[in-house]
C-alpha cells in the first residue's frame, strides 16, 4: 500500500498548479471520486500524504484510488462547471450525491365520515385530493391547524364502525377534538366541521374568518344566536391559532439557510426555504462525513441545487464555504442574476441560521443516537462554541491551594458526556511556590503535554498519549491566554476554553482568549459545562485537602527535636496519619529513611507527653 501511496504522491506532485478537476479511479478503472481544485498539485497531493489527517470516509476512498486523470480548465469557475456535469455523468461512490427526494404533496379528503390528512401521493382509494402543492412543510403545518380549529379526530378510529365503543380521549376533554366516537355528535354536525376546514385550507385564515363573520351577522339578525355563537367560537379559535403560531420570519423576502452538523463520521444537511419573508418549506438529507467542512458544504451545495431546485438571490449557510466565488458566479447563471452566499454574523438572519443548525442536529441525533441526552448536550456544546466536530473526549483542569501553599492542579476526563475516573490525573505544582494561577496552569498543561509526546514517542494512544477533543480551564481569559503559548510549543491543536463563575460561584460562561460566550439559553450545554467544572473543582480540593493536611501535620512533627520538613514529610508517607505514627514501635520508625535510633525514641517521647 505504501508503494501504491508513494507512486500516486510522485504523481500528485507533477501536476501543475492550475485549476482543473481530477478523477480518482479503483483498479477496474471506475471512476469513484470528482473534484476541482485552484490548484491541482495541491489539492490532489494532500489525499495521498499522511492518512491518519483524513477522515474516514476520505481514506476509504483513499484505499481504493489506483490511478487519477485531470483535466485543466482556465479558471476555478470552469472547474466548477465541469465537476458538476461530470459528477451527473458518472454518479461517482465517493462524491456527494443527495437524492432528490422532493416530490409533490397533497391534501387527502376521505369520504363518507370525511376527515383531511397533509399525504406525498395519491392513492386509488376514490378519495378526494388537493394539491400538487410543492412546499410539504406548509402543507403538512396547515392541515394541522384546520384539524385543531375545526375539532377533526387525529386518531386512528373508522367512523361510524367505531362509535360508542369507548369514551372519548384526552382530545375531548383538552377541547381540541369534537369526538364523533362519542355518538353526540350528527354525521352532518360533523361534516359541517370538515367543510370549514377544507375552506380554511383553500382560502386560508383572513378569507374564512371575513366570511364567517358575514355569516354569524347574519345568523344573529334572524335571530339564530345558537349559530351566531358557534360561528364567533370558531373565528376566535382561528385567531387564537393564528397569533400563537410561532411566526418564522426573513429579512429577505426570498431565501434559502443552510446548516451542516457533523458527528461519528456522519452528517446532516438542512434547509429553510423563505418565500415572501416567511418559511415555506423545510428538507434535510444524510450523507457521510467527508472532507474538511468548507469543501463538505461547497459539494453540498452544488448537490442540492444540482437537483432542478430554484435558486434564491440569497443564501445563507453556517460557516466557510470552499470556492465560494465561483459557486456564487454558477448559481447566478442558473437564476440568471446576482446570486450572494452568506455568513450571518448577528441579528435575525444569525438566530435562522442557528434554528437551521439545531433542526440538522436534531435529525442526526434522532437518526443515529435516539434520546441519547449526553450526546445532545456535546453536540448543542460543539454548536455554542464553534467546534467543528462534536467534543466525544473532554478534559478540564482546575487549580488548588491554601494561601499560595500546597499548590495542586486537578485533570478530570469526560468521554461522551460522561465522567471517566480511570482517566483523572493529579499534579503538585513542583515550578515555583507562591500563589500564581496562571503560572500553575501552564505549569499543568506542559507537563500534560511532554507526556503525550513520550506516549507518541513509544507508540501509546491511552492515557495521556491521547490528545482530547477540547480542554476546558476552570478560570477566565487569563487561563486560558497562559496555555496558549505552551500549547504552541508543543504543536497542539486542541480547542481551550475557559470555565467562567459569577459572584455566587455558580457556571456563567465559557471564555475565550479575548472575550466571552454566554450560553444560558442552551440548557444542556450549559448543564454538562456546570457538571465538568463542579467536578474538577471537587477532584481538585479534594486533592488539595489532603495534602494541605498532610503538609500540617508534618509540620507539627518538626517541633520534635531532631525531626526537620524532610524527615516528617517521609513519616507521614509511610504512616499516612498522625494516630498511626503515634502507635509505631521504635523499630518500626526507625524503618522509615532517615529516621535515626535517637529520632525514634524522641518521637516516642512526644506522643507519650514526656
Amino acid at each position: 500500500m505504501e508503494q501504491r501511496l508513494r507512486r500516486l504522491k510522485d504523481k500528485a506532485n507533477k501536476l501543475p498548479l492550475t485549476p482543473g478537476v481530477y478523477i480518482m479511479k479503483d483498479k477496474t478503472g471506475q471512476i469513484i471520486y470528482i473534484g476541482k481544485a485552484k490548484a491541482l498539485k495541491n489539492r490532489v497531493s494532500q489525499y495521498f500524504g499522511s492518512q491518519e489527517k483524513h477522515l474516514t470516509k476520505v481514506r476509504r476512498m483513499v484505499e481504493n484510488v489506483q490511478d487519477f486523470d485531470y483535466i485543466l480548465t482556465d479558471s476555478e469557475f470552469e472547474a466548477l462547471v465541469l465537476e458538476c456535469s461530470l459528477i451527473k455523468q458518472n454518479m461517482p461512490k465517493y462524491n456527494i450525491l443527495l437524492k432528490d427526494s422532493k416530490g409533490f404533496s397533497y391534501i387527502k379528503i376521505t369520504r363518507g365520515w370525511r376527515n383531511v390528512y397533509a399525504v406525498l401521493q395519491k392513492d386509488d382509494d376514490n378519495a378526494d385530493y388537493m394539491g400538487p402543492y410543492t412546499a410539504g412543510f406548509s402543507v403538512t403545518k396547515a392541515v394541522e391547524q384546520a384539524k385543531k380549529i375545526y375539532k377533526l379526530p387525529t386518531c386512528n378510529k373508522v367512523f361510524p364502525r367505531d362509535i360508542g365503543k369507548e369514551r372519548p380521549c384526552l382530545n375531548y376533554h383538552l377541547g381540541i377534538c369534537c369526538a364523533p366516537c362519542s355518538g353526540r355528535l350528527s354525521l352532518g354536525e360533523y361534516l359541517e366541521n370538515v367543510d370549514g376546514a377544507i375552506e380554511f385550507l383553500k382560502y386560508g385564515g383572513k378569507e374564512t374568518i371575513r366570511k364567517l363573520t358575514l355569516q354569524m351577522e347574519a345568523a344573529a339578525e334572524n335571530l339564530e344566536f345558537e349559530k351566531a355563537a358557534k360561528l364567533r367560537d370558531t373565528i376566535k379559535s382561528i385567531e387564537k391559532v393564528g397569533s400563537s403560531q410561532k411566526v418564522v420570519f426573513s429579512t429577505y423576502k426570498e431565501q434559502d439557510v443552510f446548516a451542516l452538523c457533523a458527528m461519528d463520521g456522519k452528517s446532516c444537511f438542512a434547509v429553510l426555504r423563505f418565500e415572501n419573508n416567511s418559511l415555506c418549506d423545510s428538507e434535510h438529507f444524510f450523507t457521510d462525513e467527508g472532507e474538511a467542512l468548507p469543501v463538505m458544504r461547497a459539494e453540498l451545495l452544488v448537490s442540492y441545487y444540482s437537483m432542478s431546485r430554484n435558486v434564491p438571490p440569497r443564501i445563507e449557510i453556517d460557516g466557510e464555504v470552499d470556492g465560494k466565488e465561483s459557486i456564487e458566479k454558477w448559481l447566478s447563471e442558473k437564476r440568471g442574476s446576482n446570486v450572494s452566499i452568506v455568513i450571518p454574523q448577528k441579528g435575525t438572519q444569525a438566530k435562522l441560521v442557528d434554528m437551521c443548525k439545531s433542526n440538522a442536529m436534531q435529525k442526526l441525533s434522532e437518526k443515529y443516537r435516539v434520546n441519547d441526552r449526553y450526546r445532545e448536550a456535546l453536540e448543542e456544546l460543539a454548536m455554542v462554541l464553534g467546534l467543528s466536530k462534536t467534543p466525544e473526549y473532554i478534559e478540564a483542569y482546575d487549580i488548588s491551594h491554601t494561601g499560595g501553599s500546597d499548590n495542586v492542579a486537578g485533570m478530570v476526563v469526560f468521554k461522551d458526556g460522561r465522567p471517566l475516573k480511570s482517566a483523572y490525573k493529579r499534579f503538585a505544582i513542583k515550578g515555583f511556590t507562591g500563589q500564581d494561577d496562571y503560572g500553575s496552569m501552564a505549569e499543568v498543561l506542559s507537563r500534560r503535554f511532554e507526556e503525550y509526546h513520550k506516549g507518541q514517542s513509544d507508540g501509546l494512544s491511552v492515557g495521556f498519549a491521547r490528545l482530547p477533543d477540547l480542554i476546558l480551564l476552570d478560570g477566565g481569559k487569563g487561563q486560558v491566554n497562559a496555555v496558549l503559548p505552551i500549547m504552541k510549543q508543543y504543536g497542539i491543536e486542541v480547542p481551550v476554553f475557559g470555565m467562567v463563575k459569577n459572584s455566587k460561584h455558580r457556571t456563567s460562561a465559557i471564555s475565550t482568549g479575548n472575550g466571552r460566550i454566554d450560553f444560558n439559553a442552551r440548557k444542556k450545554a450549559f448543564t454538562l459545562v456546570t457538571n465538568i467544572q463542579d467536578e474538577v473543582h471537587r477532584y481538585a480540593i479534594q486533592y488539595h485537602r489532603k495534602k494541605h493536611k498532610k503538609s500540617t501535620l508534618a509540620a507539627s512533627l518538626t517541633q520534635i527535636k531532631g525531626i526537620g520538613e524532610k524527615k516528617a514529610r517521609n513519616l507521614m508517607i509511610k504512616f499516612k496519619t498522625m494516630d498511626a505514627i503515634g502507635k509505631a514501635t521504635k523499630a518500626e520508625l526507625m524503618s522509615v529513611p532517615g529516621i535515626t535510633e535517637a529520632n525514634a525514641i524522641e518521637i516516642i517521647k512526644a506522643f507519650k507527653g514526656e
